[in-house]
């Protein structure tokens, strides 16, 4: 999730970035497809994005590169924080990137936002598969990334959430078994505490992934409630909310989650401190199975401030059972980021060569799949396991096989239904009940107020 936050995703940008890009595409005529300017098969491209992280995207492009030696792609990492603030001014300039990363929904990259200032890939994806391109493609990865039937960006893969990763290492230690309800859940985090170490790590103040964690209690409360109530179709103040708030609320009186969790991040507190070994369990998804790889273990750890590391054994494991229903291994999902050309290039050609390649060759989207960041958006592109360096092999593949399996047979959306007032809603919503400033009814309230708006 790369540092994700797939992810990690903040609200779009302002409504004046938002007129501009309207703007431009009156002038510009980037909204019907662009031209064909410079070549196919030369050229220097820039491309911005907050996501994948940048040894990810120079492993992407070194092997886009045996294949298409004279065209340099440049990946600029941009902080997904401010994505959406320099994204604005930046493609409605010719100095802007050629390629740009887009995402599903209002969150940070939001397609609505961007979408004036990317060309039509519709005829490019078509050229690339077919008219049945759709068919061949994981629907995470399509439906997320089309406004009105405009191609905004193709996916490279995609992300699921709905699951935690733990340090198997520091259960064995102590002589723990992962936990499988909310009981159980605190009786580790109490055996943990107990011997001086850190259970489980969120950092709640960045509420996407506080979301994630509440669409994940609410898969396990009742599944499709979630996705339901964000499209208007029940409302948030029905029963099945109100527990599964009430269970949110008890991560943080029960000590589950940590102290003073709302004043960290997920990206870098949370996952640091996991990385360090300083907590045992943390909420992540699909992206974060990149680092069971020991080489990309390694660097995570030394960025985490670890001198001399030694990778550990780190697995997925379902998210406990902890409304009691029996309603366990439900994950979500939707397209990491989407490649989107800007109308402003004038590299066009070069950029559509480089973009199909990574999201619809089999070359490419086997380089995707063997860097575990994303699940590939070509149906049928598994990871190449002979090929891939984990810690723990013995104890990680059967593992990760079930857990990438699982992950792309969901049908079930993380962002893409959640617009920029309801995302912002559940800021107010999840943080306020967390640290008990908002009551769980003014919250769901607060939530369903925003969906009788729209």
């Amino acid at each position: 999730m790369s540092k994700k936050t797939s992810s990690w995703r903040r609200a779009g940008a302002t409504a004046v970035a938002g007129l501009t890009l309207l703007s431009l595409v009156a002038c510009s005529g980037g909204g019907s497809g662009g031209d064909d300017s410079g070549s196919a098969t030369e050229g220097n491209l820039v491309w911005w994005g907050w996501t994948p992280d940048k040894p990810v995207a120079d492993q992407l492009i070194a092997a886009f590169n045996e294949e298409y030696p004279d065209i340099a792609v440049e990946f600029v990492s941009k902080p997904i924080d401010n994505y959406d603030s320099v994204m604005g001014p930046a493609i409605t300039s010719a100095d802007g990137p050629d390629i740009f990363n887009v995402a599903p929904g209002s969150a940070n990259g939001g397609v609505e936002t961007f979408q004036a200032g990317a060309i039509d890939l519709a005829p490019v994806v078509e050229e690339a598969l077919g008219s049945d391109w759709r068919d061949k493609l994981s629907a995470s990865g399509v439906e997320g990334l089309v406004v009105d039937d405009k191609v905004v960006g193709l996916s490279a893969g995609s992300v699921y959430s709905g699951s935690l990763w733990i340090n198997k290492d520091m259960f064995d230690t102590q002589g723990l078994t992962p936990p499988t309800t909310l009981e159980e859940w605190k009786q580790v985090c109490a055996a943990f505490q107990a011997a001086g170490q850190g259970c489980f790590v969120q950092g709640a103040g960045q509420w996407a992934f506080d979301m994630d964690t509440f669409e994940a209690i609410m898969e396990n409360v009742e599944p499709g409630a979630y996705i339901e109530a964000s499209l208007g179709e029940r409302p948030y103040t029905d029963p099945a909310f109100v527990e599964g708030m009430e269970i949110w609320k008890s991560l943080f009186d029960d000590g589950i989650m940590q102290d003073g969790a709302v004043g960290l991040q997920q990206y870098p507190d949370a996952s640091n401190a996991f990385m360090s070994g300083q907590y045992a369990m943390v909420m992540m998804g699909t992206w974060y199975t990149q680092y069971t790889v020991r080489d990309t273990m390694i660097g995570a750890m030394e960025a985490a401030g670890v001198s001399n590391p030694e990778p550990f054994t780190m697995i997925p494991i379902q998210f406990p059972d902890v409304a009691g229903t029996g309603e366990t291994g439900n994950m979500f999902g939707d397209a990491d980021y989407g490649l989107a050309i800007s109308a402003q290039s004038d590299q066009q050609a070069a950029a559509k060569t480089f973009v199909t390649w990574l999201t619809t060759t089999e070359a490419g989207q086997q380089t995707v799949a063997n860097t575990l960041n994303d699940i590939p958006s070509l149906l049928g592109i598994q990871p190449q396991w002979d090929d891939i360096d984990l810690v723990n092999p013995e104890v990680q593949l059967d593992a990760l096989k079930e857990y990438t399996d699982v992950a792309a047979s969901s049908t079930q959306p993380r962002f893409a239904t959640v617009s920029a007032d309801l995302n912002s809603a559940f800021r107010d919503a999840l943080i306020g009940v967390a640290t008990g400033d908002v009551t769980i009814d003014d919250a769901l309230a607060g939530l369903q107020s925003v969906v009788d708006a729209q």
